[in-house]
């Protein structure tokens, strides 16, 4: 589906559907990447839907048409991850707009006004080539720009300081060097990028070997060029854990070995993708939306398997220890959402006494709802749950449920049955909220079975008196 499209129009056709039609997409392409379908694109579309949501509400200050020309080479480069989580070579997103102030500012005041103004005379004027040639050599002026101010710096240590405090971000100098680089190369990466395709599901046999074939003709020397070729190899990636691929390609799985070479940084790279996608789960939960959590909890867990499966990461080893430490934040993430859910269920069914009834009330939908998706979600973890290191607490959790749900099913079938009019559409609503959630644990097919036969005995007691 985005096989090809640029993120920020990508972004932009996804913030003009309406609520309703984004809903509709988020649970298609949710169930298709959970069905292990390889929709081109979809692990992205559902990152940057669940993007636009959080970012529902906040005031938009998106620059002008200068900005977003300028910034479209470092569009691989780019991540979706708060500013002061480390991805080597990358840059977070939500920096641009800080560093763009700062070169409006500080670094070409003038010279950025005259140019944006330019820019948007080009574009209203339908002349998108003369817009892109301007941005071009503003490129070339902001990069020549910076350099000086870095080398003026020097090593010293006030003046690194004035600089990083007028630039604004956590990172501000490692990611003004970053796209300094980027814009300084960004033909030589248009060349590299140009090798590829442009959708890459499954990162093996000749793509493969003709990607490391590319990786390896860059210089040893030159390990900057050489990590942003291997960004751009991940932002064609279906999986980016797939990178890893390359690593591995010819021989050296141990972590001592990759750790000596220049395909090393790889895993690094992979961890810090795996990082930033448990944040985003992490605010998804908080958030109590959980847009595509189970296409989440796969990407997560396809990361940490493939890792796990492609390089032997020893316990002692960084990279070991890395790994394990998510996984174990993995486990605190979910420990309270998985453990509560048993509960939350017996609060929602547990059989009441008529007087505990108001008159005509039903069961809360919001409750019903958001009980319906924990249980949906934590049986959307299953699958996952060896490698998410949640395995036994899944396993208590649905156990639990599952006898609870057999056994009260027919406890409130009995007291519909004999309910009066008063507490009837509660007792009625309770019953179908059993029967859906059944449906989730034993499956559909179950779930009318049982409920059918509630039905057949009910009517056999009323034709007997």
């Amino acid at each position: 589906m985005a096989d090809g499209l640029p993120v920020e129009r990508l972004r932009e056709y996804l913030r003009e559907l309406k609520p309703e039609a984004r809903n509709l997409l988020i649970k298609e392409l949710e169930r298709g990447v959970l069905r292990g379908e390889a929709t081109p694109g979809a692990e992205l579309v559902l990152q940057e839907l669940r993007r636009l949501a959080r970012e529902a509400g906040r005031p938009s200050s998106r620059g002008g048409s200068l900005s977003r020309l300028f910034f479209q080479p470092i569009e691989p480069f780019l991540v979706d991850d708060v500013a002061t989580h480390r991805h080597p070579g990358r840059v977070a997103r939500v920096a641009l707009e800080p560093i763009w102030e700062w070169i409006c500012r500080d670094l070409l005041p003038g010279e950025a006004k005259a140019v944006n103004e330019d820019v948007a005379r080009a574009i209203s004027g339908d002349d998108n080539e003369r817009a892109a040639d301007l941005a071009r050599a503003f490129q070339d002026r902001v990069a020549l720009r910076a350099q000086e101010a870095f080398d003026a710096a020097g090593s010293d240590e006030k003046a690194l300081r004035r600089l990083a405090g007028q630039i604004a971000t956590p990172r501000g100098m490692d990611d003004v060097t970053t796209i300094v680089k980027v814009l300084q190369s960004q033909d030589a990466f248009d060349y590299f990028a140009a090798q590829l395709p442009e959708h890459i599901a499954s990162l093996c046999d000749e793509t493969l070997d003709r990607t490391r074939s590319l990786l390896d003709a860059v210089p040893s020397n030159d390990e900057a060029t050489f990590l942003s070729g291997l960004l751009i190899v991940m932002s064609r990636l279906a999986a980016p854990w797939q990178l890893v691929h390359i690593a591995t390609r010819n021989g050296g799985h141990s972590a001592s070995q990759l750790a000596e070479g220049r395909y090393g940084v790889i895993v690094s790279i992979v961890l810090a993708e795996i990082e930033r996608m448990i944040g985003e789960l992490k605010a998804e939960l908080r958030s109590g939306r959980g847009l595509a959590v189970g296409a989440l909890l796969k990407s997560i867990h396809d990361a940490i398997h493939g890792l796990r499966s492609e390089v032997e990461l020893s316990a002692e080893s960084p990279w070991g220890r890395q790994l394990a430490s998510l996984r174990t934040g993995i486990s605190d993430l979910l420990k309270d959402e998985i453990e509560s859910m048993p509960g939350r269920v017996r609060r929602l069914l547990r059989p009441r006494e008529i007087q505990d009834i108001a008159p005509e009330s039903m069961v809360d939908r919001v409750d019903a709802t958001d009980c319906e998706a924990l249980v949906a979600f934590v049986d959307t973890s299953r699958p996952y749950a060896e490698e998410l290191a949640i395995a036994e607490m899944t396993q208590r959790a649905w156990a639990e449920l599952s006898e609870y749900l057999q056994a009260i099913v027919e406890p409130l079938s009995q007291a519909l049955g004999s309910a009066g009019d008063s507490d009837c559409n509660f007792r009625q609503s309770q019953f179908d909220v059993a029967l859906r959630l059944s449906a989730i644990v034993f499956g559909q097919d179950q779930a009318d079975k049982v409920a059918g036969g509630l039905v057949q005995e009910a009517a056999r007691k009323v034709s007997n008196g």
